[in-house]
């Protein structure tokens, strides 16, 4: 199912980014998606209102009617969503969202960076990373920081595919093997 799940969150993340592109608005309703996709992650309430089987489908549309002009005040994020939750597929709201970024950012040209680090980084470290992986992907990046104490020290950045690994952790274990043989 997670497969099956992923392309068609990935069909219906196509759909509304289209509706985004012709309306000039694609990067507002990604943002719309994201913070809906939030909300649904963080709420054990709306998550279990919505796929509980005892509550009716007018009831569960009812919810929604209610959160969505606070969190998408636009009308094609809430026609999108209450779509999803007539089609019984409101569950892939956050895989959904994850593929419209994904398709946001390829438009723009933007790739999404891990850094992670042993401790956490200076903003002026940090942007020295980025735009040191911007040079390297002619992109622009967006970090999301990480700690791993297990690093020791050092940097792992990851871009895609991409991984970049200056952590000491790692250089101990190359040295080892290189004493080993």
């Amino acid at each position: 199912m997670a497969v099956m799940g992923g392309s068609v969150a990935r069909r219906y993340a196509r759909a509304l980014f289209g509706i985004g592109l012709d309306a000039g608005k694609f990067e507002e309703l990604g943002e719309e998606l994201d913070g809906l996709a939030g909300l649904w992650r963080e709420s054990d309430e709306l998550r279990q209102a919505l796929e509980n089987p005892v509550f009716r489908p007018e009831q569960k549309r009812a919810v929604l009617q209610n959160i969505l002009p606070k969190i998408a005040p636009t009308p094609e994020v809430q026609r999108f969503v209450l779509l999803l939750l007539e089609r019984r597929r409101i569950v892939l709201l956050p895989a959904i969202a994850r593929a419209y970024r994904d398709l946001t950012d390829a438009h723009v040209g933007r790739v999404r960076a891990e850094v992670t680090s042993a401790e956490e980084l200076a903003p002026a470290t940090l942007d020295r990373v980025r735009r040191s992986l911007e040079q390297r992907t002619g992109k622009k990046v967006i970090i999301t920081p990480r700690v791993d104490r297990d690093l020791i020290g050092g940097v792992v950045a990851r871009v895609g595919d991409l991984v970049l690994d200056g952590s000491v952790r790692t250089q101990l274990e190359d040295l080892r093997t290189r004493l080993l043989n």
